[in-house]
């Protein structure tokens, strides 16, 4: 069999292994709670609840704050990746798939094709949500299509995270705890407040820190702004990760299943 054809294979499995996690995905109720539910929840806390204390100077609170509320979800929703890709370890359901002629790569795979298109779907009802609350953008399509693509990249990154610790723990409780580190990040962090008042060796960290760079790339596009060094320190913070979590993930995967 020459590598097109092994490539076709992975691919064909790797769709039916992302079909079947969908199937699964779409009869939770919890799943499209977070999917729909919770970035409509999100929209209006933070504009109508929070928005009139925060001082964002000339920029409508709104527009401010709908980078941070698009990464927060994603962060959100990734979380079932890991809690289902643990179901399926523990209840033994990969080692079903192990003895059925698939490729094993497809198994992870269609964990992570699911994670990219649940979580495009969550953003593009944040984006909707937003516009019907006034939220504006005069970026055109090219702008889109650069934050359609750090926004990709970062939902990689944070799947490959996910499958990681769905991998290594023991239940489908403590594989979504890590959950709670991301949104540790996520608030200190200037995705709902400038940093500016916060205290100095908060700001220092909230500078520094992956989430950052992030979403002051997704939100210098989306006001049509220069974007500096941002994206690039952006890009290398997910690709980094990526690179990391998808080596680790792949050596624990072949442990366990070996």
């Amino acid at each position: 069999m020459n590598s097109i054809s092994k490539f076709n294979n992975v691919l064909s499995d790797t769709m039916v292994m992302s079909k079947r996690v969908m199937s699964h995905a779409f009869r939770s109720m919890d799943t499209l709670i977070t999917v729909i539910a919770m970035p409509l929840m999100f929209m209006i806390m933070f504009v109508y609840v929070f928005g009139g204390s925060i001082d964002t100077g000339s920029v409508d609170y709104i527009n401010y704050v709908v980078p941070g509320i698009t990464v927060m979800c994603i962060a959100s929703g990734i979380a079932y990746t890991a809690a289902r890709l643990n179901s399926d370890m523990t209840q033994g359901i990969i080692e079903r798939f192990r003895s059925m002629p698939i490729a094993k790569s497809s198994i992870l795979g269609g964990h992570v094709l699911t994670s990219l298109v649940f979580n495009a779907f969550s953003t593009i009802v944040i984006i909707v949500c937003a516009i019907v609350m006034g939220f504006r953008s005069d970026i055109g399509i090219t702008g889109w299509l650069y934050i359609a693509g750090i926004l990709l990249l970062f939902t990689l990154a944070m799947t490959w995270v996910a499958v990681m610790f769905g991998l290594l723990a023991n239940s489908v409780e403590g594989a979504s705890a890590f959950i709670y580190i991301l949104m540790m990040l996520i608030f200190i962090s200037p995705a709902f407040a400038p940093t500016d008042s916060m205290p100095k060796i908060v700001r220092i960290f909230a500078e520094n820190q992956p989430m950052t760079p992030i979403i002051e790339t997704v939100r210098a596009l989306m006001m049509n702004e220069p974007v500096g060094n941002n994206a690039l320190i952006a890009v290398l913070w997910c690709v980094g990760i990526i690179i990391a979590f998808y080596i680790g993930s792949m050596k624990i995967y072949k442990r366990k299943t070996s």
